[in-house]
């Protein structure tokens, strides 16, 4: 990627990625200028080409791989704290001053992150396989209750329901 680009344009670039501003990095790579408006044209212009914008984009793409976390490495913390194994540094004030200890988190944070992966993953066959057993124990005392239901009870509620009389409506 520098071998297309000359020392300015590299300088350029570089000003550019740390300040984000046209202008100043245009100057600071050495271009001659007549005011900040031409070095703001000239700037803009020097962004257009395909190589600087090249360059831009590759030291910017290496920056975020190097310095923004992914899912991964995420998880690999939230697999610390749950484990109780990230520290904490806490600073406690004492009459000798300021002491500074490493605390492992505490249970509710851990609790916290434990949730927090778990939800990234489905569940296991075993809690489905509990939650499918207690639903046919369900089932099968469902039956049971029916079985023993006296008949007449049933009957009585059926009867009951005929039992309504047909004709005495307010229409």
């Amino acid at each position: 990627m520098t071998g297309k680009l000359t020392p300015k344009q590299k300088q350029f670039a570089d000003e550019y990625i740390k300040s984000g501003n046209i202008t100043h990095s245009y100057i600071k790579a050495g271009y001659e200028v007549k005011n900040e408006k031409t070095a703001n044209a000239a700037g803009r212009r020097l962004l257009g080409n395909v190589g600087v914008k090249s360059y831009i984009d590759g030291v910017l793409g290496d920056i975020s791989k190097r310095t923004i976390m992914d899912a991964s490495e995420a998880l690999e913390i939230l697999t610390r704290i749950g484990r109780g194994e990230e520290k904490e540094t806490v600073y406690i004030s004492s009459p000798l001053g300021v002491e500074e200890k490493q605390k492992e988190a505490d249970i509710k944070t851990r609790i916290s992150a434990i949730k927090e992966i778990l939800k990234r993953y489905p569940e296991t066959d075993s809690i489905k396989e509990s939650q499918a057993e207690k639903l046919r124990y369900e089932i099968e005392l469902l039956k049971r209750k029916l079985e023993h239901l006296d008949d007449s009870t049933v009957s009585d509620e059926i009867t009951f329901i005929d039992d309504v009389p047909e004709g005495d409506s307010d229409e």
